[in-house]
């Protein structure tokens, strides 16, 4: 019987994920581009392209160059929102004004919504490839219960960090790619979270000249009903707890 045991143990070795040659040289190829990626924006300072003083600056070349070259145009939106999202570089709102700006509130919310989404996804996988094996091996028993309660409510879950805007969009794709959330969850989860957001600042876009600020769009009455919006989100997830919960009540008393 010992020598059984032995055998099926030597049999299947403990499974330590170990990375091989051409994945480590992956994962040090995806880091290289990533931290590449956000070392050219800040040393040429990209980011003041990215502001409110220049939105406002270049207005009308910006409408005068969507309105000549407009299916250009929309596909270079969409591929700076994708860059910007998918390297977590600052300046999501910003692009989103413009996006309403240039294209109108709805057209706005739905360019801003395909570049976000991709780029989120792409910061998503990223995340996964680069940290999850380590994450797991390093604490998996201790996140455990926490992996697995995520991944059975992640739609729900997903969608309250959406919502609620006192998560930073670019902390959530990082976090959620170390979590074992289904990838078409995440995807579905992150673009309808994220589209009352991006109306609201794609809407603003258009009045675009009366904005001096970019908190005077995030007032206070919005961000409520963003967090109540994120909250109606977990309703789910709490009515399924308290059916578990009353049913295993009846059983014991039963």
């Amino acid at each position: 019987m010992k020598t059984h045991i032995m055998k099926t143990d030597m049999s299947h070795p403990a499974n330590t994920p170990t990375d091989s040659p051409s994945s480590f040289r992956g994962k040090i190829l995806t880091g290289c581009v990533l931290l590449a990626g956000i070392g050219v924006f800040f040393f040429f300072d990209l980011g003041q392209y990215l502001s409110l003083d220049a939105l406002k600056a270049n207005r009308d070349a910006l409408l005068q160059y969507t309105t000549s070259q407009y299916e250009i145009a929309v596909a270079l939106f969409i591929l700076v929102y994708i860059l910007q999202t998918a390297f977590s570089l600052p300046g999501g709102a910003v692009l989103t004004l413009t996006g309403g700006f240039l294209f109108g509130s709805l057209m706005g919310t739905l360019f801003v919504n395909v570049g976000a989404t991709a780029g989120a996804t792409l910061a998503f996988l990223a995340a996964r490839y680069l940290l999850r094996d380590w994450v797991e091996q390093k604490f998996g028993d201790r996140l455990g219960p926490i992996q697995e309660g995520f991944a059975k409510n992640a739609f729900s879950y997903l969608m309250t960090l959406r919502l609620i805007p006192a998560f930073p969009f670019f902390l959530v794709n990082l976090v959620s790619g170390l979590t074992r959330v289904n990838l078409g969850t995440y995807v579905l989860a992150t673009s309808i979270g994220i589209i009352p957001g991006s109306f609201v600042f794609a809407f603003a876009g258009r009045q675009l000249g009366t904005i001096n600020s970019l908190s005077e769009i995030a007032s206070p009455p919005v961000l409520l009903a963003f967090t109540l919006l994120g909250v109606l989100a977990l309703m789910p997830v709490a009515y399924r707890k308290w059916r578990n919960t009353k049913s295993g009540s009846n059983h014991s008393s039963s």
